[in-house]
């Protein structure tokens, strides 16, 4: 589950029966942005690196993303990252750099990767466009 997420238990008013109290859960969502589920690859290199390394993203908004990533890398670390997608019959790609915000090591011994929340700082002339026409396409 996000960190951003969070469970809470529901309660009918007090002063009723406690044998009729409804419970059940629900969660509120608090992102600002809408994620939508994709899987894409993408490229990433440290921001003062020129070594570009590949990730896979989960998903992905006009905010952030989350990454699942081989190396481990520091919250609050800044990275260049070029998100590769098809379009039409050629490879474009959304370029920006991205703040690592949050991790979580223990995923890497579930799925053999680190998993990251970055969020996104700046992008390309242009890319940010991009990024909303595509995540329109997977809504």
């Amino acid at each position: 589950m996000s960190p951003r997420k969070f469970l809470t238990t529901v309660r009918s008013q007090k002063g009723k029966d406690p044998s009729r109290l409804q419970k059940g859960f629900f969660i509120l969502e608090k992102r600002e942005n809408p994620r939508f589920n994709v899987e894409l690859p993408f490229g990433y290199s440290l921001a003062d690196a020129e070594e570009t390394r590949a990730g896979i993203l989960a998903d992905a908004c006009e905010g952030g993303l989350l990454a699942y990533l081989h190396r481990r890398v520091d919250i609050g670390t800044l990275l260049k990252i070029e998100i590769l997608y098809v379009k039409g019959f050629r490879l474009d790609a959304i370029k920006g750099i991205a703040k690592v915000v949050w991790s979580d090591f223990a995923a890497k011994e579930s799925f053999g990767e680190y998993r990251y929340g970055l969020q996104f700082q700046s992008f390309l002339e242009g890319d940010i466009d991009k990024l909303r026409i595509l995540l329109k396409k997977v809504s």
